[in-house]
């Protein structure tokens, strides 16, 4: 399966969540670190979901860049 992953720089680090998986996120020092944390992170909610007799949500979200004119 493939999840769209939405990633977000912040200050000192990575952060990324997956809008299929309410409440799967990840951090990571370095964008490679937060794929593999993020990854791993899908794997263990999937396994979760599957332990707790509950429904794996199919992949559904879609994500795109949009580029615009600068304000200045």
């Amino acid at each position: 399966m493939k999840y769209t992953v939405v990633i977000e720089r912040a200050s000192d680090n990575f952060a990324a969540y997956v809008p299929d998986l309410p409440g799967c996120v990840a951090t990571g020092d370095t964008l490679e670190e937060l794929m593999e944390t993020i990854r791993e992170a899908i794997e263990f909610h999937i396994e979760s979901l599957r332990d707790h007799g509950e429904p794996i949500p199919d992949p559904s979200c879609t994500a795109a860049v949009v580029e615009v004119a600068s304000a200045a």
